[in-house]
């Protein structure tokens, strides 16, 4: 009597398993290509105030919170909002921008002044 015969990994499974592991890595490498900003908050105040970015180009906003209390980056016009713990590090991907000001604020500091993205 013959053992149980084992599944055999053919070049039809390698090549699924390669493609399965591209389609994993491709948009983690698509999204490291992305120009990226660092945006600090402290205490309600954008450091730097304001970021130039290149217009119809998406990018990625690193945020990190470096103050004592809550932070907050929130556009209307960007249509984005992220709140971030005390100490917390995070990032928001934009959309390609067309030419022009686009103002981000701190909703938990609503009195200190807006930040703003310029788009060129």
């Amino acid at each position: 009597m013959r053992p149980p015969s084992r599944p055999r990994h053919g070049a039809a499974h390698r090549r699924l398993a390669g493609l399965t592991l591209a389609g994993l890595l491709l948009p983690a490498i698509a999204q490291a290509e992305l120009p990226t900003y660092a945006l600090s908050i402290r205490d309600g105040l954008f450091i730097p105030p304001q970021l130039e970015v290149p217009a119809g180009q998406r990018f990625k906003i690193v945020l990190k919170n470096i103050g004592q209390g809550p932070a907050e980056f929130e556009s209307t016009p960007l249509r984005v909002e992220k709140v971030l713990s005390p100490g917390v590090t995070t990032f928001v991907v934009i959309h390609p921008l067309r030419p022009g000001h686009y103002p981000f604020f701190d909703e938990f500091n609503p009195q200190l002044p807006e930040g703003g993205i310029l788009a060129r």
